[in-house]
């Protein structure tokens, strides 16, 4: 039998190949997919935290969102960026408190950590 000459098959067109014919999600597909989710993520938190949601009083929420909003501005108002321990003596909030504020607007892009323990707006 001869043996049938021409170019070889590389690695890369036999992993898409397979890719292909198995359904392998790409590192692509897969981002679009955090993507969505994290868009629907935010739609869902933005659901619960509006006035048609009856988890939570009135008042509570108002409270919430107004140290959000204290957090926000006293990092808006540092143009090279604020640490955590200035920020605790602006707002006077316990530092558990303004942990998870500063995680919420992180993971909402509001702000952006500057290096470890500085904080600069978005």
């Amino acid at each position: 039998m001869s043996r049938r000459k021409g170019r070889p098959i590389s690695f890369d067109a036999m992993v898409k190949f397979f890719m292909q014919n198995y359904n392998i999600p790409t590192k692509k597909d897969v981002d679009q997919l955090m993507a969505k989710l994290d868009r629907l993520e935010s739609l869902i938190t933005d659901m619960a935290m509006g006035p048609c949601s009856g988890k939570a009083p009135a008042g509570r929420r108002k409270a919430s969102l107004m140290a959000v909003d204290i957090v926000l501005d006293s990092i808006k108002n540092s143009k090279e960026g604020v640490g955590f321990s200035q920020i605790q003596a602006k707002t006077g909030f316990d530092e558990k408190k303004i942990r998870n504020i500063i995680f919420r607007l992180n993971k909402k892009g509001k702000i952006k950590r500057k290096s470890r323990g500085v904080y600069i707006a978005a």
